[in-house]
């Protein structure tokens, strides 16, 4: 429907273009060439009026001539260049681009310089963190564990419960 609708309204477009074209061209005639009217004139009165006319069918013709010959010109130089434009073309191959890989810091020379020493070394400025050796921390103590079931534990419940657990099999 909506493409129906469409159509319809774009001949109805050129429908009026075309009414348009065509009283513009005979308003044009109307002012470049009024209609002649030949009746009670005399055989002078109308060989004089044909070389008038003749006159101006010469100048048209010329300026006609003018442009054609501008026109075959410029249709020859387009043609000239576009074989010059795909004689270049054909002539250099691209060649098959590889990946290179290229480091940050040569991204860097290319696009600022070569005067300029900046380096991307982002390792240089973390901040360095020692390791702490938890082993060296906490004095290994080598003692019985049930002495110290209570402090490894770290609930006070659980020795409870295991206490409560151990005592009545016993």
């Amino acid at each position: 429907m909506l493409k129906s609708l469409m159509v319809a309204k774009a001949k109805e477009e050129l429908e009026q273009e075309s009414m348009e074209k065509e009283e513009e061209k005979q308003r044009y005639l109307a002012e470049r060439a009024p209609p002649l009217n030949t009746s009670g004139m005399s055989f002078s009165e109308l060989q004089e009026l044909c070389r008038e006319l003749h006159a101006k069918i010469d100048v048209v013709d010329e300026e006609r001539y003018d442009i054609e010959a501008k026109v075959l010109h410029n249709t020859r130089e387009i043609k000239d260049l576009n074989i010059k434009v795909l004689d270049l073309r054909g002539k250099f191959k691209r060649p098959n681009l590889r990946r290179v890989r290229v480091s940050a810091d040569a991204i860097l020379r290319s696009l600022l310089g070569s005067k300029h020493k900046v380096s991307m070394d982002l390792r240089a400025n973390l901040k360095s963190v020692k390791k702490e050796d938890t082993e060296k921390e906490r004095p290994v103590e080598v003692s019985d564990w049930r002495k110290n079931v209570e402090a490894m534990s770290g609930m006070e419940g659980r020795k409870k419960m295991f206490d409560a657990a151990k005592g009545p099999t016993q």
